[in-house]
């Protein structure tokens, strides 16, 4: 098990640049295997999940190759294996080689995916749109068994604007036969990175971005190459941390529109900052004031940094309402937060924040990705010293965190314990 340990009160002053989007990485690797000869993606951060990923593209008989965080995947060979239940379960983003293998295959053999523990998150509308273009789907032991004759285009539309499930439905739709249209689709940037890369290697999709996608279906998928957009959810952690206690921090290598809903929190909690073409700049950290923070799909407040938001909340006067609305579990922070000494009552999915409270570093468990995160960030703040166990969750989504925290002043390291 790995543990991450932090000395808390140091200003950090510097360039933190971002890594490539791991929301997006793990379905643009899935995605490859549809091409039916060799692409090449490049920004790729080296996360635990990447990893992971490309050891299953190898057991559906990919070659892959990394250099200096690109990596070209040769799919030209790919074949429909079972997908193990011990890599499967490592990671929730398992399930797009559902689409990918549906589309390219038209048979998928695979245990039901893992990730963190947030909530109960059903594949339910990934089911029904595979279900759409005429896939049959039986569940053995575990294990998720797809197979289709034929993929035919549909109208399919999403009861709620799952990311998870667009992108998945895209991926078997872009060599169905005919007309595929998903209604009320997800609108992340996600969503774009992944349409892109399909539309290079000569898919046919409009719309990505928008409430409705159409994709034609063809028949041979090329050649082709993509850049892994930035991570919004790893810049909005580190911009956060400079609200916290940055002084002369910069975040570079960033895409200001997909954060700015983030921005607009801060600036209500009395956060000023400079922003540039590609970069945040925060001049120093100052007194913030309680705010109220509903989650929401994209444009909206995202999900995923409600978490290292809370740890903020913390350290604005008054009191705070945080409500998640996507996962019914992303509370497994608080009582560790609680006994740093904050103040955080939860009632249902929301999160009443009473500040500004003093941190002090004690051992606590990271419970998914983004608890960790915020418990990082409490470190960060807090006298003396913490220990962060089960720290494996955060090195899913942060990429070279020690090196990057380091560089700035943060004290700070991992290390391996029993």
């Amino acid at each position: 098990m790995k543990q991450i340990i932090i000395e808390g009160g140091y200003e950090l002053s510097g360039t933190i640049p971002i890594s490539g989007m791991k929301n997006s990485v793990v379905a643009l690797l899935p995605a490859a295997i549809l091409s039916d000869e060799e692409t090449s993606i490049s920004n790729v951060p080296n996360i635990s999940d990447k990893a992971a990923l490309i050891e299953i593209i190898k057991i559906l008989n990919g070659k892959v190759t990394e250099l200096n965080n690109v990596v070209t995947i040769n799919s030209e060979n790919i074949i429909s294996n079972l997908i193990p239940e011990n890599l499967a379960n490592k990671l929730r983003a398992s399930y797009y080689f559902m689409g990918a293998l549906l589309g390219r295959k038209k048979h998928v053999e695979i245990y039901f995916p893992g990730g963190c523990n947030i909530g109960n998150r059903k594949i339910d509308y990934h089911i029904k749109g595979f279900e759409a273009l005429g896939a049959k789907i039986k569940e053995e032991n575990g294990k998720c068994i797809i197979h289709a004759d034929r993929l035919i285009g549909a109208t399919i539309p999403l009861e709620f604007a799952s990311v998870g499930a667009t992108i998945n439905i895209m991926l078997a739709a872009v060599k169905a036969e005919g007309v595929t249209e998903i209604q009320n689709a997800a609108k992340e940037p996600d969503v774009i990175n992944i349409a892109n890369f399909l539309n290079n290697m000569g898919a046919k999709i409009t719309g990505a971005g928008t409430n409705t996608i159409k994709i034609e279906g063809v028949n041979y998928l090329h050649k082709a190459k993509i850049e892994v957009f930035p991570d919004r959810i790893e810049a909005g952690t580190y911009l956060i941390l400079g609200a916290l206690i940055g002084k002369n921090l910069t975040i570079s290598n960033i895409i200001p529109s997909h954060i700015e809903a983030l921005l607009e929190k801060l600036q209500e909690a009395g956060v000023t900052y400079k922003l540039g073409t590609n970069e945040v700049f925060i001049e120093n950290h100052v007194s913030l004031k309680s705010i109220n923070v509903t989650t929401a799909v994209y444009p909206g407040f995202v999900t995923d940094w409600g978490q290292p938001l809370s740890t903020l909340l913390t350290q604005c006067s008054g009191v705070s309402i945080f409500e998640e609305t996507i996962y019914e579990n992303r509370m497994g922070h608080v009582p560790y937060l609680n006994r740093m000494g904050a103040n955080m009552i939860v009632e249902d999915r929301k999160i009443y924040i009473t500040g500004k409270t003093e941190l002090k570093g004690t051992d606590v468990i990271a419970t998914d990705l983004r608890a960790g995160a915020s418990l990082m960030l409490a470190g960060l703040i807090a006298n003396g010293i913490t220990k962060i166990n089960n720290a494996e969750h955060i090195l899913r989504g942060y990429e070279k965190i020690v090196e990057k925290l380091s560089n700035v002043g943060a004290k700070i390291q991992i290390v391996d314990i029993e």
